[in-house]
């Protein structure tokens, strides 16, 4: 579903991605692991075309996503953004439904607002919540809101931003089920970026370690403990010393 080859991109003398080569296979969950500053965030905004690659070439489906439609090509991703990104202005239902009363996608209001209140129940919220205010929900509910926003156009692909930063251990290992049973409800591709590794294990099916603008290591999640590379071992236990070099 998604080919990566190649791809660089650099922000003045920071070399940020020095030639990724990476397949995601469609209907699969992908997890891309590394240190904060690695460039998994820059990857995924290089896919969406919301940073352009200085060099190599992404496919989406065979296509070359630098020839696509734009509006067809966004129209098949979802996102559920770090710190859920909600609009603190917008009524949740609205929140959810943002890409069905716009664009291409747009709805009848009212059929916009039902499909609304049925995600939220998806993600385990009620209706009284479809007409409250981002600010009146907690931050596990806010990131309920937003997965249920990711996937209210029904997207065969989803990304997932950090997923769980800022919530408690508990809150964290809802959101992870929630992901990987909706993902394997709906056959979506998915692909995550995320350093905690309860949610590598709960979400992935195959997992690639993003290291100094490459990919370092890719394999099942079933590999992930003995995977034999010393850049995976070391960021997987978490020990201070290792081929990766801690910032102090």
């Amino acid at each position: 579903m998604i080919a990566l080859s190649g791809v660089t991109k650099a922000f003045d003398d920071n070399r940020v991605l020095q030639g990724v080569d990476l397949a995601v296979e469609t209907g699969r969950s992908m997890v891309i692991i590394g240190g904060s500053g690695t460039g998994k965030s820059v990857l995924l905004k290089c896919i969406l075309g919301l940073v352009r690659p200085d060099g190599g070439t992404i496919a989406l489906d065979g296509q070359d996503v630098a020839r696509a439609d734009r509006d067809a090509f966004l129209a098949r991703f979802g996102m559920l953004f770090q710190g859920a990104a909600l609009f603190d202005s917008l009524p949740v239902w609205q929140n959810v439904a943002f890409r069905l009363l716009r664009g291409s996608l747009a709805r009848p209001r009212d059929e916009a607002r039902a499909i609304a209140i049925e995600k939220l129940r998806r993600v385990g919220l009620g209706a009284d919540v479809a007409d409250k205010f981002p600010a009146e929900l907690s931050g596990g509910m806010q990131k309920r809101v937003g997965l249920a926003r990711a996937i209210a156009a029904e997207p065969e692909i989803i990304f997932f931003d950090e997923p769980t930063t800022g919530l408690d251990p508990i809150m964290a290992g809802v959101i992870n089920d929630l992901i990987r049973e909706i993902v394997t409800e709906m056959g979506a591709t998915a692909m995550t970026i995320t350093h905690d590794m309860s949610s590598v294990r709960a979400i992935a099916d195959e997992v690639a370690m993003l290291h100094a603008g490459r990919i370092q290591w890719t394999g099942p999640v079933a590999d992930l403990d003995h995977s034999g590379d010393p850049y995976v071992d070391q960021f997987v236990t978490g020990r201070a010393t290792g081929p990766i070099e801690a910032v102090r």
